[in-house]
Parts: structure tokens; C-alpha cells; sequence
């Protein structure tokens, strides 16, 4: 039958409703799942993702990232294709002071499309030494042997290992990069302090006067983006685990945590130093986004005294809504355990681990400064029925990311 104006209208109406219900649903879809789709305004993409990429031999990843074969950097670079952050920290990014695997997964990765998905370039880049693997030549576990991984200033077999790297596509101002990698925890006022069960310190002083706080490094990274300086915060504290009552590992996780909590405050930063021995934080009005594996959950896990809180409760962040996937409460349910008993919210998780004793926590954070307005943020870990499900193996933590406005 041809198309008369009387039938045009109601045609045309349900073609408008049609798109409406398909914009609504490819929205829904991009707040679970974790789509490239940015909201409408002009916003910047923040992320910050755990991407797994050590390995047990120093130069063994730069040799695996230099002819794009390997199947778990495919996932990574496809996940961050999706996403297409505009600023991205990538934590347990094995360092090479030439730059060669941060090269490499450049180019034969991110600028390769994965599965169909666009590549994506970025222009600016920022790596540099961290504390793991750096032998301090104390024994800093106290087990009476000296050398080992765990008497590194950082856990590591090699240094480097375990190291990060921010990827920009705004221009990264290096001379006023400030990195903290040599500060030293007894210069933090009012410290924890781990003790022995005879009510001892731990660590002798003769230890503590050479002690780093950062596991790995403390990065603010000044980046312009539309004439105004964002500061990037990045870090990548040690886990609250793999020690003993004395609870070392969660006093220095607390107080790497803190470091940043200090920084960000006015009135609270001043004795902190950078490793060009500039002392002081942030201005109050200076806008920031802070970054990074914080490996503590505000309301779940083992970390000590609710570390994350530091952060999340701070009146100089912006934490109001935090990003959310439809995996995380699909996974916690579905596995059970330790997750059925958590009191956080499962779509706020950011790791999956051992459902017995760990479970799923929101470990990873992509934070902005309280003058920032979060336009949209997700967690990118779909359920099975989802795009992407296949990807979520190629490492135990996910995505995070966030648009802000640079008004």
C-alpha cells in the first residue's frame, strides 16, 4: 500500500519512540557494562586500572610487548579500547628505564584494533623508578636473611617489578612532576607503628632511618587539559597481607594511604617532601584526580583502621556516587563465600579473589577533587550474558573510570 500523510505520523512516531528506547538502552548498557559512550557534555575520561603486567624476570615483559602476540595484553588493550580513557594509570606495569614496554604495548596493542574496537593513541606518557625490588640491605622482614624480595624497599624479585605508568592524551607538564619515592615513614607525625608480641617496634631505628613509606612511588602529575592543570595523583600502596601479628604491612598500606590524605589537605601536608626536596601539598582550590590500587576496602577486607576511608570520606574528594558495574553484584552472588557476608556494595568491587577468605572489594579508585562534577563512572566488568565478559580473565581487577568536566 503506498505511504499516505495520514499514515506518515503514526509511522514517524514510532520510529522517534524506537531510537528513544535504543538511546536509553545503549545508555543503561554503558553505565553496567562499561561502554566507550561518554554523557553529552564535554567531558574528560579519568581511569585507573590493575592490568597485571609483571612478570618474574626483569626485561622479560618488554620482550613479550614487542611483537603484539600475547593474549592477555590483547585483552587489556581491547578493555581500554572500549573504554577509551583520555587519562589512564596502569598499576603493575614492569618499569624499564628506556621505556621499551611502555613502547611496545603502544604500539602493537593499543594502536592495533582488538576484536574491531578503534585503536587508541596517546601522545604523553610518564614511568619512573619505584621502591620494589630496590634492595634496602636491611632485613626488613626480620627473618635474619638479608637479600631477599621481601628486604626490597618495595616486594619485588627484580627492581621495577610491579611498577606503573600514566598514558595521556593531554600534554603531561614533566618539569612540574613531583614523585616522593624517597620519603621516609619516620617523617610521617604520628605514624602506625607494627610491634612485636613483647611490645616492641618491630623495626629497630637504626631501620627505620632508612625506611621508604612508598612501596612503590607517590606521583602528582600535572596535566593540561583546556588551559587549566589537573593534577594526577597516582599511587599503588603495598597489600594490609603477607605478614604477621605485628600487622606491617597494614600499618605501611594505612599510611601510604594517608600520605595522599595529607597531600590534599591543606594544613596537614607541610612535612611532606618530594625527591627534589620541595615540601608541602595541595593548594585547596587545586583540582585532582587520585589514582591507583589502594588494595583496602572502605567497608570490607583486612585492611587497618579502615584505611580507604582516608579517602573516600575526605571532604576534599568527590566520592558521592561511586562507579558501578553490573558484574560485581552478579559475581558476588554467584560465588558466594566471604561475599555474602561483606558490607559494602558488590557493584562498587573492583577485584575478584579467593571467594574463601578475600572475596570481591572495591580496591581500585579513580577518584576527582570535591570542585569536580562527575557527569558519568562505571566499572568495567560485565556479567556473562554482557560484551566483553570474555575479556575480565586477563586480570583479577577491573577498570574504573570516570568523566569530568573541565569547566
Amino acid at each position: 500500500m503506498p505511504l499516505t500523510k495520514h499514515h506518515a505520523a503514526p509511522i514517524l512516531l514510532s520510529c522517534v519512540a524506537l531510537l528513544i528506547s535504543q538511546a536509553l538502552t545503549n545508555q543503561t548498557t554503558a553505565q553496567t557494562a562499561g561502554t566507550s559512550q561518554k554523557s553529552n557534555v564535554e567531558t574528560i575520561r579519568f581511569a585507573s586500572f590493575n592490568i597485571s603486567f609483571y612478570r618474574s624476570e626483569a626485561g622479560q615483559l618488554k620482550r613479550e610487548l614487542s611483537d603484539g602476540k600475547s593474549e592477555s595484553p590483547k585483552k587489556i588493550a581491547e578493555i581500554i579500547q572500549r573504554i577509551r580513557p583520555d587519562v589512564i594509570l596502569l598499576n603493575e606495569f614492569d618499569y624499564d628505564s628506556a621505556g621499551k614496554g611502555i613502547e611496545g604495548f603502544q604500539n602493537n596493542y593499543l594502536a592495533v584494533s582488538q576484536n574491531g574496537n578503534p585503536p587508541i593513541q596517546y601522545r604523553f606518557s610518564f614511568s619512573a623508578a619505584v621502591n620494589t625490588g630496590v634492595d634496602s640491605k636491611l632485613d626488613l622482614d626480620g627473618d635474619g636473611v638479608l637479600g631477599t624480595a621481601n628486604d626490597a624497599f618495595g616486594f619485588g624479585k627484580f627492581p621495577g617489578q610491579y611498577g606503573m605508568v600514566v598514558l595521556s592524551k593531554f600534554e603531561i607538564v614533566k618539569p612540574d612532576i613531583r614523585t616522593f619515592r624517597n620519603f621516609l615513614w619516620k617523617d610521617m607525625p604520628t605514624r602506625l607503628v607494627p610491634y612485636k608480641q613483647n611490645k616492641q617496634p618491630f623495626y629497630a631505628p637504626k631501620i627505620m632511618e632508612h625506611f621508604r613509606l612508598s612501596s612503590k612511588s607517590h606521583w602528582d602529575i600535572p596535566i593540561r587539559i583546556q588551559g587549566k592543570t589537573v593534577h594526577f595523583l597516582a599511587a599503588h600502596p603495598t597489600p594490609p597481607v603477607f605478614d604477621g601479628p605485628e600487622d606491617r604491612n597494614g600499618c605501611r598500606n594505612h599510611d601510604e594511604i594517608r600520605f595522599f590524605a595529607d597531600y590534599i589537605t591543606e594544613g596537614k601536608s607541610d612535612y611532606i617532601y618530594d625527591d627534589r626536596g620541595r615540601y608541602g601539598g595541595l593548594a585547596r582550590d587545586e583540582l585532582f584526580v587520585l589514582a591507583g590500587d589502594m588494595n583496602a576496602d572502605a567497608n570490607d577486607g583486612d585492611s587497618t583502621n579502615n584505611a580507604a576511608s582516608l579517602l573516600t570520606n575526605n571532604t576534599q574528594i568527590n566520592d558521592s556516587t561511586p562507579p558501578v558495574s553490573s558484574g560485581g553484584k552478579y559475581y558476588a552472588e554467584t560465588q558466594g563465600g566471604v561475599n555474602i557476608d561483606q558490607k559494602g556494595n558488590a557493584a562498587w568491587d573492583t577485584s575478584d579473589f579467593g571467594d574463601s577468605n578475600v572475596g570481591n572489594l572495591r580496591l581500585d579508585y579513580c577518584l576527582p577533587s570535591a570542585n569536580f562534577k562527575v557527569e558519568s563512572s562505571g566499572v568495567f566488568w560485565p556479567k556473562p550474558s554482557e560484551t566483553g565478559a570474555d575479556l575480565i580473565d586477563a586480570t583479577d581487577h577491573r577498570l574504573v573510570w570516570l568523566d569530568l568536566r573541565i569547566d
